[in-house]
């Protein structure tokens, strides 16, 4: 009797061990000498340069966060690790403890708030669509029987059933993997438009072979906050985190990144994405904070 008792309590010590450990980020963080940070292969904030290389708006933001928590923790050396998330796994991920901090291309919505914490909003997206240039698609109305693309596991799937009820339109979806997979479907001819977020389609359409092909077009169809994901209920790492962001837009250090990449040539074909940051994510910047997006449809 006393040998199970010892048992159950050691197994109760070890459940509460792991779970202070899975709400104490930093405490994991110090402990290990290492933080796993996840990134994104195809999306416009995120992508991989192939041979384990990630880069990007969201991901070199991610890693200046990582590296101002190191200095606060005093570590010498900090080890980040990266792990490739999709739309469907990142916030599993998050939750079971695989990764640390998520900076890739996820809305912060209600939903999505009962399971993750978000940090403060770095990038406020808006939804549109990319079409062929040449294909006299000009808005939603004119996808009226034809095949849109978009990919498994994002808000735009949602987003384009909303306007579909709403403007008594018809058209057949098709679903990508991620976003390289999607756009491959708008680029071979298997869909007529992909529906995403407006950086994924402008970094896709500039990274393709021939990005005078393409256009994008027609009526903002969502506005949506972007921002890191972790895990919930972690109000030390959730303040780190959000003070170093804090700390990037106050010194001017966050709009030169954005500048790097968004309106200078990056690699690999050394294109510019073209997008110059938009009015809500300036208001984004001047008043940080971690509203959903159900809160930017009520303005």
């Amino acid at each position: 009797m006393k040998k199970h008792l010892l048992a159950v309590a050691v197994t109760a010590l070890a459940a509460g061990s792991a779970f202070a450990q899975a709400t104490d980020t930093l405490a994991k963080i110090k402990a290990s000498g290492s933080v796993t940070l996840g990134v994104r292969e195809s999306s416009g904030l995120s992508y991989t340069l192939g041979n384990g290389k990630y880069v990007g708006f969201h991901t070199e933001m991610g890693e200046i966060v990582l590296h101002d928590i190191q200095k606060a923790l005093g570590l010498a050396k900090l080890d980040i690790k990266y792990q490739p998330v999709t739309s469907q796994n990142r916030i599993p991920l998050v939750t079971n403890g695989t990764v640390d901090l998520e900076c890739g291309s996820t809305t912060n919505n209600a939903a999505r708030q009962k399971d993750v914490a978000f940090a403060v909003t770095t990038y406020v997206e808006e939804v549109r669509t990319a079409v062929k240039a040449n294909s006299g698609i000009t808005s939603i109305k004119d996808l009226n029987g034809k095949t849109v693309a978009t990919t498994t596991g994002t808000t735009s799937v949602q987003t384009l059933r909303k306007h579909e009820r709403a403007g008594g339109i018809d058209f057949k979806e098709v679903f990508g993997k991620d976003h390289a997979d999607s756009f491959l479907m708008l680029e071979t001819g298997r869909a007529d438009a992909f529906v995403m977020d407006g950086s994924i389609l402008a970094a896709n359409i500039s990274k393709s072979k021939a990005p005078a092909d393409y256009k994008v077009v027609g009526e903002v169809l969502s506005v949506e906050p972007i921002a890191c994901m972790l895990r919930k209920d972690d109000a030390a790492f959730k303040k780190a985190v959000d003070d170093s962001i804090k700390r990037q837009i106050a010194d001017g250090s966050l709009a030169k990144l954005y500048d790097k990449w968004f309106m200078q040539p990056v690699p690999p074909t050394n294109t510019k994405i073209g997008l110059p940051m938009s009015d809500a994510t300036k208001a984004a910047w001047a008043s940080p904070n971690d509203k959903p997006m159900e809160d930017y449809a009520k303005k």
